[in-house]
């Protein structure tokens, strides 16, 4: 299939401004940059109201974690003219807004720890208060920039595999992908997922090395290893003969010659115009949609906003769109589940929504006016009811989702503490969060839990299902978790042992040499086995093995970065599933519980320390069954850390000790999550995380073990 590239292929080594409040005595539209080029080339792209098929092209931006996309978005505002530099003055002067923390995709805000580079905001697409807060993009995001008179549609994509589902739903908008790959880590676990997907659905990838200037950086054995990954994933002979460019996101440049040591970017002009130029001539424009047809538009996307309601994103598959046109909404299935005349239609300049008078086949726009039912959201077809003939209106095909792998139960909070932080505490009301969630969240999975005060959610992972429960937590829901679980599927096959499909993950390890004896022998006792074993320079290993989804649930978290010191990433993605390998003992130490109620104290605390790692600080809330610790032992120990200091009225006859405690072990959610046991339960609230067992009394629970008190 590839031989006729191998043989052909030498290897070779404002449009807006900024969201915040300036306080500035002069209007605030008058800080705008005026880009007269840009203003004029939007004019001619223009055909009756609507943008010329061959002007528009459409691209997401695909990577791994952390292998620069949101920098490169960032610079693509930037040297479009799409985004202003400010003045000294107006750095000064700028106030940026905070972010909601809601689920919404919408990018209309501007965080308060944006870091200003040179006078421009970076990191504008992750607008999300958990994306600032955890340096990743969670949620797929679009903008648009003008070059030369062309409509350049950009989704910013997320790179842990956890977020994949954001990745796998955006695949319908787009006509081509720009995979950004590590110059020096090479193709990652998330390069061969999302390089998968583009390639499932035909799309021919265009290849930017990033990081390129780095001392560290390998382009030829990496531009090798991605070869080998487009042979592996069976591209076509179009698709492997993909353009390459050099780039370096930061430094805002990007060639298709690899830059000298010596080479510097400001002196040399160095710009990202290569990079727009492959785009228009590699990237196909959606010339062959039909805008004759009658209106047809999947959508991918649930936004807000608050003068005009929900907005259906997506983009028009075929026909015009007009305000005050009639749309079905048709789900997969092709059952009708709502309809509305359009209200309102926007389209995209920069950061900012701009309405629209018409829109055709090709572009991405934001409907408002379309009524759905309850648990109607993505995957959506909006048709025109009229002009399809004698089939009349059919649903458009959507793009499949891998499956979920890990479980959790949720339940509103019982524990004696329940109710003093929380503002939204019933049931009923988590229920109808999470299944509005649902609506917009393509990866997750509700299903009726074991009681009816309870739901299973399940998701891609723990780092999924953490960042929606961390949400609930900061919007003042209070829940009851329980311990994170593998999806089990049946085996078809009655003659293999165990009778049940695990979930399989690809573990791909890159660590220091010295550590990843101990990294293999824990994941072997997890029922990994080992897939390759590679010597990378200055004494790095990269150890790629296939471990089940539950052997990673409690390593990942904290025992990993234990035992690399540090020096080491693990990252993860579904293979499939397999049968089943057998029980896995972690061999985790037993718990420090209380057995009373009140407050903690520094006085009880110091002689306990020596019975293990305690998890709580002093003048901390308590109750029997708490979780307080972890034992240094395999079993649990019940102790009070609420006895204080009698005081009288009689003087001792020596000084009193100094009490001297060493800092607790505090856990984020995932960790808890990651961490707890299957008789225990995370109970999240807006101000605490806390880890209790399932049964508070500790004579039931002797006698549900069938030991003795």
């Amino acid at each position: 299939m590839l031989s006729s590239v191998l043989r052909s292929r030498l290897w070779k080594v404002d449009l807006s401004v900024y969201r915040g409040s300036f306080k500035a005595e002069r209007p605030f539209s008058s800080l705008r940059r005026a880009f007269s080029s840009t203003h004029s080339s939007f004019a001619e792209s223009l055909d009756n109201g609507v943008t010329a098929p061959e002007r528009i092209r459409n691209i997401a931006i695909i990577a791994h974690v952390d292998h620069g996309k949101t920098t490169l978005v960032d610079q693509l505002l930037r040297q479009s003219g799409t985004v202003k530099q400010l003045t000294a003055t107006e750095q000064l002067l700028f106030t940026p807004t905070s972010s909601s923390s809601s689920s919404s995709s919408s990018i209309n805000t501007t965080t308060s720890d944006s870091p200003i580079d040179d006078g421009f905001i970076t990191r504008l697409m992750d607008s999300n208060d958990l994306e600032r807060e955890r340096g990743i993009t969670i949620l797929s995001k679009c903008t648009s920039v003008f070059y030369n008179g062309n409509l350049i549609n950009i989704v910013d994509t997320p790179g842990h595999a956890d977020f994949g589902g954001e990745v796998e739903r955006i695949m319908s908008m787009v006509d081509g992908v720009a995979l950004v790959v590590d110059a020096t880590e090479g193709p990652m676990t998330q390069t061969r997922f999302v390089l998968a997907k583009a390639l499932s659905r035909g799309l021919r990838p265009l290849v930017v090395l990033n990081k390129a200037d780095r001392a560290t950086s390998r382009p030829a054995q990496v531009e090798s290893d991605l070869f080998d990954l487009f042979a592996t994933l069976g591209a076509t002979d179009e698709q492997a003969d993909y353009p390459l460019l050099y780039a370096s996101a930061k430094q805002g440049w990007a060639q298709d010659t690899l830059p000298t040591p010596s080479t510097d970017p400001a002196s040399s002009n160095m710009t990202m115009t290569p990079l727009f130029e492959l785009i228009l001539k590699h990237v196909p424009a959606p010339s062959h949609l039909d805008r004759t047809a009658p209106f047809s538009m999947l959508t991918v996307q649930i936004e807000s906003d608050p003068y005009v309601g929900m907005l259906l994103l997506g983009r028009v598959h075929s026909g015009i769109l007009k305000p005050g046109d009639t749309l079905w909404a048709l789900d997969p299935e092709g059952n009708k589940v709502g309809e509305g005349k359009v209200k309102k239609i926007f389209g995209r300049r920069g950061l900012e929504r701009v309405e629209r008078g018409v829109a055709g086949a090709g572009e991405m726009v934001s409907v408002a006016g379309v009524k759905t039912r309850s648990g109607a959201g993505v995957n959506l077809t909006l048709v025109h009811p009229e002009g399809w003939g004698d089939e009349g209106p059919q649903a458009l095909p959507t793009t499949p989702i891998d499956p979920p792998t890990i479980s959790v139960f949720v339940h509103a909070n019982d524990s004696p503490l329940a109710g003093r932080e929380g503002t939204k505490l019933t049931s009923q009301l988590i229920r109808e969060r999470i299944y509005k969630e649902a609506e917009t969240n393509v990866a997750l999975t509700v299903l009726p839990g074991p009681t009816s005060e309870s739901l299973e959610l399940r998701g891609r992972g723990v780092l999924h299902l953490g960042v929606l429960l961390e949400t609930l937590r900061r919007e003042g829901y209070e829940l009851g978790i329980g311990s994170p679980k593998a999806v089990m599927l049946p085996d078809p096959d009655p003659t293999r042992p165990g009778g049940k499909l695990e979930p399989i993950e690809e573990c791909t390890v890159l660590v220091k040499e010295e550590y990843a004896g101990g990294v293999v022998q824990k994941l072997t006792m997890r029922k990994g086995e080992m897939v390759s074993y590679e010597t990378e320079e200055d004494g790095w290993v990269k150890v790629v093995m296939e471990v089940p989804a539950r052997g990673l649930i409690g390593y990942m978290a904290g025992e990993f970065k234990n035992d690399v010191h540090g020096q080491g990433t693990i990252n993860h993605i579904f293979k499939g599933y397999e049968p089943y390998r057998g029980a896995i003992d972690t061999g985790r130490n037993g718990a420090l519980i209380s057995m009373a109620a009140g407050e903690s104290s520094g006085y009880s605390m110091a002689p306990l320390q020596a019975r293990g790692a305690l998890f709580i600080h002093p003048q901390t809330q308590v109750y029997p069954g708490m979780v307080i610790g972890e034992s240094a032992k395999s079993q649990d120990l019940y102790l009070n850390p609420c006895i204080k200091k009698q005081l009288t009225n009689i003087r001792a006859a020596g000084a009193d000790e100094k009490i001297v405690l060493a800092s607790p072990r505090i856990m984020t959610l995932e960790e808890a999550l990651a961490y707890m046991g299957d008789d225990e339960i995370v109970e999240v609230t807006p101000g605490s995380i806390r880890l209790r067992k399932v049964v508070l009394d500790q004579a039931k629970r002797m006698r549900m073990k069938g030991g003795k008190k």
